[in-house]
């Protein structure tokens, strides 16, 4: 009787993935998930911030803290000067001068003014005394969202702060915080305490000549002085006031 031999199986080594690839691809999963996250917070948080800024008065700024750890760090007395004022409150005249001296076409532009930064550009590339073009939305958005420097990364996100305060707060709103939050002089941020430092008055009642005086200095108020001002800040002052006279009514609905 034949017997019969037993069958073999064949044994087939089962396939796995390689584990590194897998991995790799989680990896690259999480890193791409991460950053968007980050992202959707950065956007939510930025947009929430400027919402609130738009009711809230604004109480201290990202330069207000440098200049008080820059004092500290040079052992001088951390002075710090600033209080809120409505703009109902703060003088046409001086609202006038920052206009004539820093943005000319603030009632009418969208937040940038380009030729003024094609003009600026020209004149740096020249090699001449270095010149800005940002406009007064575009100072605001870096004074009070922002920390200061020239690199294309904070210049990306002033740019993106610009246009929503330009949508959300408005132009008399972005004046408003504007003339509470700027530097005008050293410890001194605001129309009312700059009024009160320099010519000892409240912010309602500035002449334009002393209008004047303060936004010549803005270029640096911790070099410039508004009273017993130089001859080059005289010259600026005389400018000014007859630029004023060009700026005219100022309506910030713009109709």
């Amino acid at each position: 009787m034949a017997t019969k031999k037993p069958i073999q199986k064949k044994t087939t080594a089962s396939k796995s993935k390689p584990a590194s690839k897998k991995s790799n691809r989680s990896w690259g999963e999480k890193i791409k998930w991460f950053f968007i996250k980050l992202m959707l917070w950065f956007f939510g948080l930025s947009i929430a911030s400027v919402i609130i800024f738009k009711y809230v008065p604004v109480p201290f700024t990202p330069l207000m803290l440098i200049r008080a750890i820059e004092n500290k760090m040079a052992g001088k007395e951390v002075y710090f000067d600033h209080d809120w004022e409505p703009i109902e409150k703060i003088s046409k005249n001086l609202q006038k001068a920052v206009i004539a001296s820093e943005d000319a076409t603030f009632l009418y532009h969208n937040g940038f003014d380009f030729k003024a930064l094609q003009k600026a550009y020209k004149s740096n590339a020249r090699g001449r005394r270095i010149r800005g073009g940002s406009t007064i939305s575009q100072q605001t958005a870096k004074n009070v969202f922002l920390w200061q420097g020239k690199s294309y990364f904070r210049k990306g996100l002033e740019a993106y702060f610009t246009v929503l305060i330009e949508i959300i707060w408005g132009k008399e709103r972005i004046m408003e915080v504007y003339l509470n939050s700027i530097e005008m002089g050293d410890g001194v941020y605001g129309a009312y305490a700059a009024t009160e430092h320099w010519y000892r008055r409240d912010a309602s009642s500035l002449t334009p000549m002393q209008a004047a005086g303060i936004a010549a200095i803005l270029p640096n108020p911790r070099k410039f002085k508004a009273t017993g001002s130089s001859s080059y800040i005289v010259r600026r002052k005389e400018r000014i006031v007859r630029e004023m006279r060009a700026v005219g009514k100022i309506n910030y609905d713009g109709k």
